[in-house]
């Protein structure tokens, strides 16, 4: 029997899922969580097998959730259930540790077989997410303009962002450029997009 962790933070999506995992004789779904808080302590609590983790959760988010699961319970599994098949996601999942990866508009099947085979010890990754992470290259972002985007995208001041980091306002400004004309982007915002689709972040 495969013990399974469900977490996803739209109850309806939760559900949908549960409901139908548990009718496969061998799955059993011991645990559901709204939030990456929740489903840590589930996890240490009914210690799944494998774990089916959506990325958005408020609190944190899935792949803080994997990253943590892969310290505190190594013999589960994570695999990341999303609504978007970006390739950043997946790169990040995959740092993470995650050993698989699906989109939310795969069938049942697929979905149901992706948590057989991880369970199994195997890595299931969509074929044409992993090309297109790999064509993505490596990162020019330097570890500081990395930083300044991750903040900046959650939006604020040049100000705001300079105190988060303890940086001069000048300091923020240039590596703003520079992450600006690196990735080609018209404004921060679009920057901060940009590296967080291609797994920069």
């Amino acid at each position: 029997m495969i013990r399974l962790l469900l977490a996803d933070d739209q109850a309806l999506v939760r559900g949908a899922l549960a409901a139908m995992l548990a009718l496969e004789p061998d799955i059993e779904v011991a645990a559901q969580a709204a939030t990456g808080e929740e489903a840590l302590e589930a996890a240490l609590r009914t210690r799944p097998d494998v774990a089916l983790i959506d990325v958005q959760m408020p609190g944190m988010d899935g792949l803080a959730l994997t990253e943590r699961l892969r310290l505190a319970l190594p013999s589960c599994r994570v695999v990341i259930c999303t609504t978007f098949g970006r390739p950043g996601y997946f790169t990040q999942a995959m740092r993470a540790g995650a050993s698989g990866f699906v989109v939310k508009d795969s069938s049942p099947e697929h979905l149901v077989d992706t948590v057989r085979r991880v369970h199994a010890g195997l890595r299931v990754v969509d074929p044409a997410l992993a090309a297109e992470s790999l064509t993505s290259g490596a990162s020019p972002l330097t570890a500081r303009e990395r930083d300044v985007l991750r903040v900046a995208r959650r939006g604020g001041t040049v100000a705001e962002i300079a105190r988060a980091l303890s940086l001069s306002n000048g300091t923020v400004r240039n590596h703003l450029s520079a992450a600006i004309g690196k990735l080609g982007a018209a404004t921060r915002t679009e920057a901060a997009l940009i590296a967080e689709e291609r797994g920069w972040l």
